[in-house]
């Protein structure tokens, strides 16, 4: 039973501390991101006089200025048609992300014009400044701010007109500087402007993605080049080298070097001098392991300090970079019991600085080789660390903060990272792809069946490996109270439809055993047994093998199937009857592959009937030539899971009310997906 992606988000959802979204448009900093509105989805087209999108962007237009110190302006104007009422809500508050230490945020117009021709300014009192959301509980980050616009009275056919200036000055990393911009491709902009300004003289490197050709350039007297940009969205279908475009349109960076960043981002990450007495007297205390094998001496004293900075300091969970890079005192750190990313690195890097050697591993949110663009810090999405200790290589995660040691997020392994710290040997480093252990799952369930036709059953969930982090992260962000909710998901997930009660977990910062889950669930109407006979599925959750591939198109190369990380599942049913009742059993089957191997027993003995289903992932993928051979072993998996129990009431039977259609508590295969 592997977690379908669908599942994922549902329980991040539940997870997180509020359980509603709301559509926002965030506008950043300049070193970061184009400052314009988030994509909005396109509305179905319910007719074919109706708007495509909910809002349009008629204009988009934005000025940047960098100067030879790192500072820098940003200008954007906005004109925006409501189409709809869900363009009234996606626009009713417009978010700016900021950060007040080093930025400033103007807003000198917010205009709302109404079809009639009449005009209406958003006053003063609409703005509002507030920390982020995620640092609500942490001062020491109170500068990491949203300033937003309360938009009151727009309705469908208002236009929206808003102006919008950033200001940076003195960045962490100046006098260095840096943009990424990407024009809309959507359709959700009609007509895009952009201006980028900045010093000739200064040693900066430029990309233009030739799709997007600079409509004019022009030199100043000043020793400054202005570059400038004007699109108009077209209803012509894009080459597909234009609409899965993973680089930035523009790139204009101050940084000569991959290598000259690393030396800067070092410098801002890395604690200076000797680690304070508190951070000294906690690193002596963490190191006091013992262990009667000296080989695992090292690894336990690295475990000991990955376990008190991951489970001790809690993360803030802020995108990367949102503090410049600046990293606090590790005894600051210490004391307040929270920090970013980047504060759990330099706070690890002080603790260990007697023991080993830190580094931290910078993932990119890029496809493809970044090694080969442009070298700027608004790449990197996510912070691991690397240590070396004596005779210890390994990557983990601090931000997961009920991770299993050496346990990384399965879309972070297998990546390369930017690696930045002490004794740097190779700037770039693959992350092994590798979990410490062997991977399994376990379920069971003990069932019953009443007379009257109600089914009854208690679950259990042991899991070790991707689908483990995923759940431990759930339970332990979500209260109590939501637990209920998350275990109902994970029984829909497996195809068990019925009302889950009396939720229990391990504790997720347990993290040497496996998580393991526990529920009961109920089906009142689960069978009819005036029908004759019954057939019921055995109530084993699916096991979630991935479809075949698509045929692919002429020319193209065929991929290979994807099986994910190694793992082994077993499944197993006890299913108890009501007096006078007997059981015809399926026959098991069995296949094996050097890929996969799969198994499954049933029986039945007296008023009991057991279900057993084992299947193991040796490999990651199976090779494209051998689809014809995946395809029969699914197959063979497949037919097996359809297989049903019959059932035969000997006695006289209770009447019971018409079942609901469909066959309750039927497992249904889940979306095909892997961890």
């Amino acid at each position: 039973m592997r977690l379908p992606s669908s599942l994922r988000p549902l329980l991040r959802a539940l997870a997180a501390p509020s359980l509603f979204a709301i559509v926002l448009l965030s506008l950043t900093q300049a070193q970061e991101s184009p400052q314009k509105p988030a994509e909005k989805t396109a509305a179905k087209d319910s007719a074919s006089t109706e708007p495509k999108n909910p809002a349009q962007i008629e204009l988009l237009e934005t000025k940047v200025r960098f100067e030879s110190n790192g500072d820098s302006r940003k200008e954007v104007h906005t004109l925006v048609r409501i189409n709809s009422e869900l363009g009234v809500r996606q626009f009713a508050r417009l978010n700016f992300d900021y950060n007040r230490s080093y930025q400033s945020i103007d807003i000198p117009l917010v205009r709302i014009t109404h079809p009639s021709g009449g005009t209406a300014d958003i006053l003063p009192s609409a703005i509002s400044d507030n920390p982020n959301p995620a640092v609500v509980n942490a001062p020491a980050y109170q500068d990491v701010r949203v300033k937003s616009v309360r938009i009151l009275g727009l309705a469908p056919d208002d236009t929206l007109e808003y102006r919008i200036i950033t200001t940076t000055t003195h960045h962490p990393l100046a006098p260095d500087f840096w943009l990424d911009h990407s024009f809309d491709r959507t359709g959700v902009v009609s007509h895009e402007i952009f201006e980028l300004d900045f010093p000739s003289t200064y040693a900066t490197q430029l990309y233009i993605n030739p799709k997007t050709p600079v409509t004019s350039t022009e030199g100043t007297g000043e020793n400054r080049q202005t570059y400038r940009w004007r699109r108009a969205f077209t209803e012509e279908k894009p080459a597909p080298s234009e609409s899965s475009v993973s680089e930035p349109d523009i790139i204009l960076t101050s940084f000569e070097s991959w290598e000259r960043l690393a030396k800067r981002l070092k410098g801002s990450l890395e604690p200076s001098g000797h680690p304070a007495t508190d951070v000294a007297n906690k690193a002596s205390e963490l190191a006091k392991v013992t262990t009667p094998n000296s080989k695992n001496a090292w690894e336990l004293r690295a475990e000991a300090f990955y376990a008190f900075v991951s489970q001790n300091i809690r993360t803030i969970d802020l995108p990367l970079g949102s503090t410049g890079f600046r990293t606090r005192n590790p005894s600051e750190i210490l004391a307040s019991g929270y920090a970013t990313a980047e504060d759990k690195y330099a706070l690890f890097a002080a603790l260990t600085d007697s023991f080993g050697i830190a580094q931290a591993g910078l993932i990119s949110s890029a496809n493809g080789d970044i090694q080969t663009s442009l070298p700027r810090p608004s790449v990197f999405e996510h912070l691991l660390m690397t240590i070396r200790w004596p005779s210890l290589n390994f990557w983990f995660d601090l931000n997961v903060e009920v991770a299993p040691f050496r346990v990384i997020p399965s879309e972070f392994r297998g990546r390369t990272a930017f690696v930045v710290g002490p004794l740097v040997s190779e700037t770039w480093r693959r992350v092994e792809n590798a979990l410490p252990f062997q991977a399994k799952q376990t379920v069971s369930m003990e069932a019953f069946i009443s007379t009257e036709g109600k089914l009854t059953a208690k679950v259990h969930y042991s899991l070790r490996g991707d689908n483990e982090l995923l759940l431990r992260v759930a339970f332990h962000k979500a209260p109590q109270e939501k637990w209920k909710d998350l275990a109902q998901l994970l029984s829909l997930s497996d195809g068990f439809r019925g009302k889950v009660a009396s939720v229990t977990a391990s504790d997720p910062y347990a993290t040497r055993e496996p998580f393991s889950v526990d529920y009961e669930i109920t089906m009142p109407k689960f069978v009819d047994w005036s029908k004759k006979p019954v057939r019921i599925p055995a109530l084993l959750p699916q096991l979630g093998l991935p479809d075949p591939p698509a045929k692919p198109a002429p020319g193209a190369a065929v991929s290979p199937i994807e099986l994910g990380t190694p793992l082994e599942v077993e499944t197993h049913m006890t299913l108890h009857l009501p007096p006078g009742t007997t059981a015809q059993t399926p026959t098991g089957t069995a296949v094996q592959r050097d890929y996969a191997t799969y198994a499954s027993q049933y029986s039945a003995k007296g008023q009991s009937i057991t279900a057993s289903r084992h299947i193991n992932f040796l490999l990651r993928e199976v090779p494209a030539e051998r689809a014809a051979d995946y395809n029969a072993f699914l197959r063979a998996v497949q037919s097996d899971e359809a297989q049903d129990f019959t059932l035969e009431r000997t006695d006289k039977p209770v009447p019971a009310a018409k079942p609901a259609e469909g066959k309750p508590l039927s497992p249904t295969k889940p979306a095909p997906t892997k961890p």
